[in-house]
């Protein structure tokens, strides 16, 4: 689980200016000269859920923010090193292959038959059954997967600037820039289609935009900046998003957790919360994790918490998936665990290869895809 990092938002590529919180400061042996938390011992495994690992995969290391998309039976992820495939879920079979030709920024996009990644080079590279199709310079840095919908491909900016690209050529449709904020997250933010509407992440903000054009149609803030210097007042949404109908709900960086009524552009509630992973849910409720290993449900219709657990404290937690009647989420250690929807409370753990899990979880069809950090794709089944 890399922690995120900070970045000016206007100083050329790559140049880091500083390092922050979260899993990267838990990895390091002092942290503010005391030593780092203690990761909770693992509870006994009550084996309350039977599931099965029914294939295994190899994709090479994953140390950016990866993003497994999902289309039908399809899960599409990649590895740093350039490498994007296309995995049936149901057998574990590769359905096609191919690379970028440099290490990846950000990924994958997908919508079915065209795969969207980013290089760290700046450029967006679109495949069609793995064979390249078109790329395109960026004019700016992105660690969030290019969302493929409507037969275009959509990017949000490590400046939260937003453009636009017809998904057959690869032509430039229109960009939107905005006022960049003094310092940006290297890390996955939040982009999405909700109906005919573009939602996007804009400090911590969510946005609505009209796809044909970028025009903003609406603005709802999850949080607001804070404090008296670019950290503290630091403010960014990041992904995933949990969305259920028009209700769309989002984490702004270590400040809040809320949710927007995305056909109207106004916020349904916030809470207070200290988090740097995004959220998934349900219809009833919303899952996130927070900083030192809570796992919380708030309740979705006015965000009141309905359960917290604080059985994994320290273990680098990352972006938990709603899964049948589970909330599976992976943790620094190479585990996933699913807990109860209904309290929180341990029904299964899984074990994969002891690196960290790579990227959140998802559900392709009946099968739970795990990608770690060392580059293995696990295909589990619950019973």
């Amino acid at each position: 689980m890399t922690g995120p990092r900070f970045l000016r938002a206007g100083v050329a590529a790559g140049a880091a200016v500083l390092l922050a919180g979260c899993s990267f400061l838990h990895s390091l042996p002092f942290v503010g000269g005391a030593e780092k938390p203690k990761p909770a011992e693992l509870q006994a495994n009550p084996n309350l859920l039977a599931v099965r690992q029914a294939w295994t995969g190899k994709i090479g290391k994953v140390d950016f923010p990866l993003v497994v998309a999902v289309n039908g039976n399809v899960a599409a992820a990649a590895s740093s090193d350039g490498t994007v495939v296309g995995i049936d879920a149901a057998t574990g079979r590769e359905q096609w292959r191919g690379n970028a030709g440099a290490p990846l920024a950000a990924g994958v996009g997908f919508d079915g038959g065209t795969a969207a990644v980013i290089t760290r080079n700046n450029e967006l590279v679109a495949f069609a059954s793995g064979k390249e199709v078109w790329r395109q310079k960026l004019p700016a840095l992105s660690y969030t997967a290019p969302l493929v919908a409507g037969a275009r491909v959509f990017v949000l900016g490590g400046d939260r600037s937003v453009s636009a690209f017809d998904g057959g050529t690869g032509r430039r449709l229109w960009a939107q820039q905005r006022q960049g904020e003094p310092l940006v997250l290297r890390q996955a933010g939040v982009i999405l289609a909700v109906g005919d509407t573009l939602v996007v992440g804009q400090g911590g903000r969510l946005a609505g935009l009209n796809p044909l054009n970028g025009s903003v149609r609406w603005e709802a803030p999850i949080a607001t900046a804070r404090g008296i210097n670019d950290i503290e007042r630091l403010v960014d949404l990041v992904g995933r998003v949990s969305r259920v109908g028009d209700s769309v709900c989002a984490r702004a960086f270590q400040a809040a957790v809320g949710c927007v009524d995305a056909s109207r552009g106004t916020v349904a509630w916030t809470q207070r919360a200290n988090g740097s992973e995004g959220v998934h849910g349900d219809a009833a409720n919303v899952f996130g994790t927070e900083t030192d290993g809570k796992v919380i449900s708030w309740r979705r219709t006015d965000g009141q918490r309905a359960w917290t657990n604080d059985k994994m404290l320290h273990r680098g937690l990352g972006t938990p998936l709603a899964l049948g009647r589970s909330v599976v989420v992976g943790d620094g250690f190479g585990f996933v665990h699913m807990l109860s929807r209904e309290d929180g409370t341990l029904l299964q753990r899984l074990a994969t290869d002891g690196s960290a899990i790579g990227a959140a979880p998802v559900a392709a069809g009946n099968t739970l895809v795990v990608v770690t950090h060392d580059g293995n794709i696990y295909g589990f089944v619950p019973q």
